[in-house]
């Protein structure tokens, strides 16, 4: 079985090789998210047993990466690619969509795998669901189109997300989107129509309004030299056709593999850099116009408020199961943060004093001179600032699995460990009571849908554990993290503002607010009927006011997703493996006054 799997991984990273035009691509294999950077690449094979449609999605995945590698250009991209927001998952979905079609172009079998990679996509973001125009991504949507013009079949998930917004997506485009098999090959051409088309869809405010007549002067440009460049590109494909008998000839050792059922999966790399690097924007608005439409039915809940206790008990029990497959490292990390605190609450003495408890290391002189002074000791505590630890979890959609799992040990050990060590510690979790907007969506509606309404969901804010609540109390509720139904979208900036406000006037010295997130705010039913960096900046205007005009000292960690370029003091993981380290490390650093010698005490009121 072992020598199957390695058949298996053999025939995989020689197809990838093949297709990538890379012969020194360094390919591996394990759990968790899959990546790319440079010329390594991780393809996600899990433990258990893998079924015949489960390994073509595998292999999709890793054609998806060869095929990015060979004819994706990163930096061409993000010359091209708008700031943020729909605009943004447009032009990523539309490149997405000419890389499947060269996929598809280059060897039917690559074609078959992309279609069972964009299948278990989405099956994984219940698009099958999905039965109001309002709820299904735009995005999304045009990337189908796009593929479907190109010539690719489409899952029937993907066929049911399109149709919603089909008719809108044709009559915006018109025949901006026909003939787009002559351009596949030119990414920097390809990038010029994604543009006309998002100014079609009346997407432009990233770029305004100036660029988008740019971009539609350039275009016709560009029709009027799509001959010449049709040569060029036909030359290339012809190239391109070459690699095919390589291709097939290690692909063929796919079929040998499918017995490996039972093989295990090799352990994840750590320290994988993140897969993309975005730009930098440390713009910040010293004023923000954000609002919500309502906050009627927005929620602060604690956590055993949720599901039955029989339930929070299963929950807990899950969550346990997890810590004990982890608790080797999870303890020495915790240890070691231990040491550290505790090193900085150890008593000393004062001696040659005139009165306290005898120095016997006087005595020889206290016998020669009864009256001989400076003779005594007494014990000092040596000062450590009193500290408050407030953990705020992302708990959206996006950290479903292994993310939220290893987000919920993590706040389960340093709870614990922050507790012996006689720091307060708060647990807090934020996500958004539906998908797609709730009942402040609804009441939008029927109130006849005014014009930039502002946030269009219900908050769901969670208190897992309080400052002032002991661990034995609360230590069950953090196994509603475990409750997938509970993630779903995220409005980092007011979460941001609620935590920091729960701490900033407590009564301790010292104040820390670390925020676990894998991503930037997302929630489709505000960002479709505001600016689409609504949410963004708001997160970006919570972040300067918590830096610069507040005691509370602000730390990110950000899994999979660089928030290097919104805090000051952050660090990004590529897999939630990495996790339990950065925390520990981050803590260590920030108790570490050598560090922080330098952080003069600001005095500040909550901020709103």
């Amino acid at each position: 079985m072992e020598d199957q799997t390695e058949l298996f991984k053999q025939a995989v990273t020689s197809t990838m090789r093949a297709i990538s035009g890379n012969e020194e691509l360094e390919v591996s294999f394990g759990r968790g998210k899959a990546y790319i950077q440079g010329d390594r690449v991780r393809v996600p094979l899990p433990d258990g047993g893998l079924n015949q449609e489960q390994l073509a999605v595998l292999r999709g995945t890793a054609d998806k990466f060869a095929l990015g590698i060979r004819f994706h250009d990163e930096l061409k991209h993000q010359k091209n690619r708008p700031v943020t927001g729909i605009a943004q998952e447009v032009f990523d979905c539309v490149e997405d969509a000419r890389l499947a079609s060269i996929g598809a172009y280059l060897m039917r079998g690559v074609q078959d795998n992309l279609f069972a990679e964009l299948e278990q996509h989405c099956a994984s973001q219940g698009y099958g669901d999905i039965s109001e125009q309002c709820d299904a991504p735009l995005g999304e949507a045009v990337g189908f189109f796009i593929r479907e013009k190109l010539g690719l079949p489409l899952p029937p998930t993907a066929q049911q997300l399109l149709g919603l917004w089909r008719d809108h997506i044709e009559d915006q485009l018109g025949d901006h989107a026909d003939n787009l098999e002559q351009r596949v090959f030119d990414q920097e051409d390809f990038a010029r129509v994604s543009r006309q088309l998002i100014a079609d869809l009346g997407l432009t405010e990233d770029w305004g309004e100036e660029t988008a007549a740019g971009d539609a002067d350039e275009q016709n440009q560009d029709e009027m030299e799509s001959d010449a460049e049709e040569n060029a590109s036909d030359q290339e494909m012809s190239a391109d056709a070459d690699m095919t008998d390589a291709i097939e000839g290690e692909a063929a050792a796919d079929a040998d593999a499918m017995d490996m059922a039972n093989a295990e999966a090799d352990q994840e790399e750590s320290g994988a850099p993140p897969d993309v690097v975005p730009n930098p924007n440390w713009q910040r608005p010293k004023e923000s116009e954000y609002k919500a439409y309502t906050e009627r039915f927005d929620e602060v809940v604690m956590a055993d408020e949720m599901c039955e206790s029989v339930e929070l008990d299963r929950l807990r029990g899950v969550l346990d199961k997890h810590l004990q497959n982890s608790q080797l490292i999870i303890s020495k990390l915790a240890n070691r943060l231990q040491r550290k605190l505790l090193a900085k609450q150890n008593r000393t003495w004062q001696f040659d004093l005139e009165e306290g408890q005898l120095d016997t290391s006087r005595l020889t002189n206290i016998i020669m001179d009864p009256y001989h002074p400076l003779a005594f000791k007494q014990e000092k505590d040596i000062k450590f600032r009193d500290t408050v630890v407030s953990l705020l979890i992302d708990s959206s959609g996006s950290m479903r699995g292994r993310s939220i799992t290893i987000a919920a040990m993590c706040a389960d050990i340093l709870g614990r460990t922050l507790e012996r060590c006689s720091v307060k510690v708060e647990i807090l979790g934020f996500t958004t009571r539906a998908w797609r907007g709730g009942q402040s969506r609804e009441l939008w509606l029927q109130q006849g849908k005014v014009a930039q309404p502002g946030r269009l969901n219900d908050l769901r804010h969670i208190i897992y554990k309080s400052a002032d609540m002991p661990w034995r109390r609360c230590r069950r509720n953090l196994g509603l993290m475990m409750r997938e139904e509970l993630l779903k979208e995220n409005i980092d900036g007011e979460a941001l503002l609620w935590a920091h406000n729960r701490i900033v006037d407590r009564p301790e010295e010292r104040k820390i607010l670390m925020v676990i997130s894998d991503g930037l705010p997302v929630d489709n039913s505000t960002l479709l009927v505001n600016s689409s960096n609504y949410l963004e900046q708001h997160l970006k205007y919570a972040i300067d006011n918590i830096e610069n005009r507040s005691p509370v000292e602000l730390v990110a960690i950000g899994i999979g997703h660089d928030v290097t370029h919104h805090y000051r003091r952050a660090v990004t993981i590529t897999d939630a493996e990495q996790l339990v380290d950065a925390m520990t490390e981050q803590l260590v650093d920030l108790f570490d006054e050598a560090s922080n010698r330098d952080l003069a005490p600001v005095k500040g009121n909550p901020i709103v």
